[in-house]
């Protein structure tokens, strides 16, 4: 619980350099996400190359924050492999929290920047990532140490609540 109430959007990193193994974790944490029949129809790009996360604000116009983190994990989906194709999104989406919850245990900060199910975003991300064809982009994850300190809030709201009926 602690990992999942401290989780926030980080937009603003320091220097450091992030481990292969921390981020090896952090792949492992969306590969252990839920699928619909198990399909696991993802992959991941792990993005470390300075250049390369630079030129992720040009792809994206809200992904700013990629010139400052040290690295990104970019979540994709192989919508052909998927059982139940309607459930890719949801798929995906459940590998993004994955790593994020894995990044905010881990002390680290990230944003989801969401790719899919934008077009443009998707043709960028498919061109600047050189993904094959059957490969859709779903999520960009920018990564790094949080400039500042986390602050929890309490999002509970109990008036959104509803017990066996509306």
């Amino acid at each position: 619980m602690d990992a999942i109430l401290a989780r926030h959007s980080v937009r603003e990193f320091v220097g450091g350099k992030i481990s292969d193994e921390t981020l090896e974790k952090l792949v492992h944490a969306g590969m252990s996400a839920p699928s619909a029949m198990h399909s696991a129809p993802w992959h991941f790009v792990v993005v470390t190359d300075r250049d390369r996360l630079n030129g992720v604000s040009g792809v994206h116009p809200y992904a700013a924050m990629s010139l400052q983190a040290s690295a990104g994990i970019l979540v994709c989906g192989e919508p052909d492999s998927e059982i139940l194709k309607e459930f890719f999104d949801q798929n995906c989406a459940a590998a993004v929290e994955n790593i994020l919850i894995a990044v905010s245990d881990l002390g680290l900060g990230a944003v989801w920047v969401g790719v899919y199910p934008n077009k443009t975003h998707c043709e960028n991300f498919t061109k600047y990532f050189q993904l094959p064809e059957n490969i859709a982009p779903f999520a960009w994850i920018p990564i790094g140490y949080p400039k500042n300190p986390a602050k929890q809030d309490n999002r509970l709201d109990l008036s959104r609540v509803h017990r066996n009926v509306w």
